[in-house]
């Protein structure tokens, strides 16, 4: 309690002695727990029409996804998914840029986080390139290749997924979360050219191919905090009755490629 309090008073909000008080008393909430825990925390306040927004994982299976997806629209209600990556300004540049894509790369390592074990590192870390790559490519996924092992953890710390879609691209993701580095790149092949952007510094290059010779020009981007720009936008959703950038539906559809590629899991090794 007096933590709660402590924070309550930084915040200018006020503490709730239990979920039914909070339900009652607000418009909308951000639910940031463990992902086992996103069913039964956001469950109330769909049920009553509060918005929410839920960290990704959307829910622990697709089950529960679908079961807030339905509570959402049958109340009214927004449901935002945490994809904090969507709203880097890397991506904003590089949709401005983007033609038909053939070939799809990513790159997602993190040093052990020693949190969000209770998931693999594919719901934990590749689950970001997946929706990302989805709302690229917008075609159905026709086949899944994947590998992966646990080092650290009782889930896989090492994943790497090859996707084939019906239009033809082709997606490779390697996500680890054992790296002595950070890094999140993403890379773009199409017809004209190839694009290479990196969230973290986000920074981004084009490569074409212009009168026999090989151009390498920067792409501009206006940099700015993800998770700012997330959580403003949710707000804007709220007040103006817009559809979240992330909706329910999206945040299930991700889930439901990370099981997939989840249950394909073969390990490295002999």
């Amino acid at each position: 309690p007096h933590t709660a309090k402590k924070i309550a008073d930084k915040c200018r909000t006020r503490v709730f002695a239990t979920l039914p008080e909070m339900v009652e008393a607000v418009e909308a909430v951000s639910v940031v727990t463990p992902t086992m825990n996103h069913l039964a925390s956001a469950e109330p306040f769909l049920r009553k029409g509060r918005h929410v927004l839920v960290e990704k994982p959307i829910a622990m299976d697709t089950r529960e996804a679908r079961e807030l997806v339905t509570l959402a629209e049958k109340n009214g209600a927004k449901l935002a998914v945490g994809h904090v990556e969507r709203f880097n300004p890397v991506l904003a540049a590089l949709e401005e840029r983007l033609g038909r894509p053939r070939f799809i790369e990513a790159h997602r390592l993190s040093p052990y986080p020693g949190r969000s074990t209770d998931i693999g590192v594919v719901m934990d870390l590749m689950i970001h390139d997946l929706e990302i790559i989805l709302h690229l490519v917008r075609s159905p996924v026709t086949s899944v290749d994947a590998v992966g092992v646990p080092v650290l953890s009782k889930g896989e710390d090492i994943a790497n997924a090859r996707i084939r879609f019906e239009n033809g691209c082709v997606a490779n993701i390697t996500t680890s979360r054992i790296s002595p580095e950070k890094l999140r790149k993403i890379r773009v092949f199409q017809d004209d050219a190839y694009l290479s952007l990196d969230y973290m510094k986000q920074e981004g290059e084009i490569y074409r191919r212009e009168g026999g010779k090989i151009t390498r020009d920067k792409i501009p981007v206006r940099k700015g905090e993800p998770l700012k720009n997330q959580l403003e936008e949710f707000l804007d959703n709220v007040r103006h009755g817009t559809d979240p950038r992330v909706g329910g539906t999206h945040g299930f559809e991700a889930l439901q490629l990370a099981s997939r590629i989840c249950e394909q899991l073969t390990p490295v090794g002999p």
